[in-house]
């Protein structure tokens, strides 16, 4: 395999994308609806309320957490550890749910869309292997998932750094869970679900039909990916390590067999079911 060719196929598509305004402004507002607009407003309500009502149930709700999770809360007022435990636990599954979305939206459309464009014949007369072209896909459809994640992730610490870090004593985020949950078990995760929608994109016969097959296989991911990044919060360094070996060796696993379910007559349109 040439990785200069795999990397020119992943090329190609992203330049086709970013020129795509129906693509990246829709998933710009998501991001930032999620990573901004949310949280922005969820901690304003709560690190400014004056409401005792509000306050007491604040104290309740976290009275109800995991002994772990209540010694790792911090804050000398039901408002300041409320907004803390927003912070880091509630708002987590945000980090892998946006970036899933983003890359599935691109790689739904990777395959079929060589088919409806015209242009899947002359990648299947062209002399890339198809191990080149799902690699090539596989790249472009996780590199927007990738700055989502990144930026996101930037702006959302600032944000609660801002918000919550004079409440709590400092700057507090990211924590060692964050952290954990960014570099190592996102990335595998995304990979695991776009490697299945690769396969699909390349059996199916319509954009719409990947699409809905996309959203199938994304809903399972993220309700997995709700409650792996909250079980990771609690016990980050143990917990964080065992789940990304295993993610990423399912992506390992996927890629190989993703790959190989690619053939030249599919990109012609001759392959789908």
């Amino acid at each position: 395999m040439r990785w200069d060719r795999t990397l020119t196929v992943a090329r190609i598509d992203l330049s086709r994308l970013f020129k795509s305004k129906d693509y990246w402004i829709p998933m710009g507002v998501l991001a930032a609806v999620f990573f901004v607009i949310l949280p922005f407003g969820l901690l304003t309500v709560v690190t400014s309320t004056t409401s005792s009502d509000l306050v007491n149930k604040i104290g309740e709700v976290l009275q109800t957490l995991p002994g772990p999770v209540q010694d790792n809360v911090v804050g000398e007022t039901p408002a300041a550890r409320g907004a803390y435990m927003l912070s880091v636990y509630l708002l987590a599954p945000v980090a892998i749910v946006v970036p899933l979305t983003i890359s599935s939206a691109v790689g739904a459309h990777a395959i079929v869309g060589e088919r409806e464009r015209g242009t899947g014949e002359f990648l299947a007369h062209s002399p890339l292997t198809v191990r080149e072209i799902f690699i090539g896909k596989m790249l472009a459809s996780l590199v927007p998932g990738f700055i989502a994640t990144a930026v996101g992730f930037t702006i959302y610490s600032l944000l609660v750094n801002l918000k919550v870090g004079p409440l709590v004593g400092g700057w507090f985020f990211p924590t060692t869970g964050w952290w954990i949950l960014i570099v190592w078990v996102v990335p595998p995760f995304i990979a695991v679900a776009l490697s299945v929608i690769l396969w699909v994109s390349a059996k199916v016969r319509s954009t719409a039909a990947a699409q809905q097959a996309a959203t199938l296989v994304s809903l399972p991911v993220i309700m997995a990916a709700y409650g792996v990044s909250s079980g990771l919060l609690i016990n980050p360094v143990v917990a964080g390590f065992a789940v990304g070996v295993v993610a990423w060796v399912l992506a390992a696993g996927g890629l190989i067999s993703g790959s190989r379910s690619l053939n030249r007559e599919s990109l012609l349109g001759l392959g789908g079911d």
